[in-house]
């Protein structure tokens, strides 16, 4: 009993720091994508989707309300979106996406975190080749629609492939083609789950297993900053 009773608590304390970072960080998206479109989701389809997936990793509806609300506080300070490149322990290359009201502070945090781990941060489009940015989409197939009949339909839309995994259904196009696809998914009534840009590394380097625990010891530590949203890497 005494043991169920600890593991139910390690489990309650994980989501909870899985809450404490990643709400904070879904909160920006949505406030940025309200502030460029505007608050109604119905006009806004950059913010119906960053609150679908805010909704995705079980973010509270207050929590999403406020995050709208913060949008139109002339109180609040401007929100902007900013990426930084850098060379990060045992020369992995990274991408750092960041949402930020203060870049003087984002951008010393993340060089700290880079020079601590012997690393250091690189000029601005110095990776740029190094990776290919996608749109990505984790949807529902709805009943009666094939895998094949559904690739059909989105091919001009800018469709490059759908891929089934254990973690569900995604569709992969160009990041340009972000709204396109947005808009013939939900045309064809395809439940999007979750929906955003991601980085794919050209040529992933291999690492051995002690630099692997290296880089992700890193990794965490730039992930855990409030600022950050994504880091990428071309670690295979």
């Amino acid at each position: 009993m005494g043991r169920a009773f600890e593991y139910r608590k390690a489990a309650k304390m994980k989501r909870w720091g899985h809450m404490s970072r990643v709400f904070p960080k879904l909160g920006k998206i949505i406030t940025i994508a309200a502030k460029e479109g505007g608050p109604d989701p119905d006009m806004n389809p950059k913010l119906r989707q960053a609150i679908l997936n805010a909704k995705a990793e079980n973010m509270p509806k207050d929590n999403i309300d406020a995050a709208i609300k913060r949008a139109t506080d002339k109180s609040t300070a401007d929100m902007v979106e900013i990426v930084y490149e850098g060379k990060g322990p045992h020369g992995v290359l990274c991408v750092v996406e960041c949402a930020t009201d203060n870049t003087t502070r984002t951008v010393a945090n993340v060089r700290s975190y880079f020079n601590k781990a012997g690393g250091e941060l690189l000029k601005t489009g110095q990776l740029e080749y190094m990776f290919t940015r996608k749109a990505v989409f984790q949807i529902e197939i709805p009943a009666g629609m094939s895998k094949d009949d559904l690739e059909l339909e989105l091919i001009d839309a800018g469709l490059e492939e759908i891929e089934e995994t254990e973690d569900g259904t995604f569709a992969y196009s160009d990041w340009t083609s972000y709204g396109t696809m947005h808009e013939a998914l939900e045309g064809m009534k395809v439940n999007i789950i979750k929906a955003n840009l991601q980085r794919f590394a050209n040529n992933p380097v291999a690492f051995n297993d002690e630099q692997i625990e290296s880089i992700m010891n890193f990794l965490d530590k730039v992930e855990d900053d409030e600022d950050v949203q994504a880091v990428y890497t071309n670690m295979e």
